[in-house]
């Protein structure tokens, strides 16, 4: 009984190994970057912003309030299911005729990094800035660097 045991654990390992990390690293974090669309409400805002657009002479908004509810229900299904399937290969985006493999934003708004002392150059000199926060739907707080 060990010894099948020890077997299935080597096979396990090397399997693990032989994978690499850089495939099933970037299929976990595009996992987890989708399953988080609801909090960012990415394709809602964009599909809402498209639709307006393009929609002329009468705006359709419902149209882009349905279209980026859809494509967020998609996004975050996808996300559940690259988390799940991430040590198992293709690690390829799929699904991208439908969704981009990495999350949009409205053209509106292009984000930056967060203001923080993890990516502040040098805070007491006062060369620094970012997004104050991204996360929150509509920011366009941003933090200017301003030598002192």
């Amino acid at each position: 009984m060990r010894k099948p045991l020890v077997l299935l654990a080597a096979t396990i390992g090397l399997a693990i190994l032989a994978t690499g990390c850089a495939g099933p690293e970037k299929k976990f974090s595009r996992g987890m970057a989708n399953v988080t669309e609801f909090a960012r409400l990415g394709e809602w805002r964009r599909s809402v912003e498209q639709a307006a657009i393009w929609s002329y002479p009468s705006p359709n908004y419902s149209y882009g309030l349905v279209s980026g509810f859809n494509k967020s229900l998609a996004r975050t299904g996808l996300g559940i299911y690259e988390i799940v399937t991430f040590p198992i290969p293709s690690y390829g985006p799929i699904f991208t005729n439908y969704l981009s493999p990495s999350p949009v934003y409205p053209d509106s708004y292009h984000p930056r990094l967060v203001a923080g002392p993890e990516f502040d150059t040098d805070t007491a000199l006062g060369f620094s800035g970012g997004d104050f926060a991204p996360i929150v739907p509509g920011s366009r707080f941003h933090v200017q660097s301003q030598p002192h």
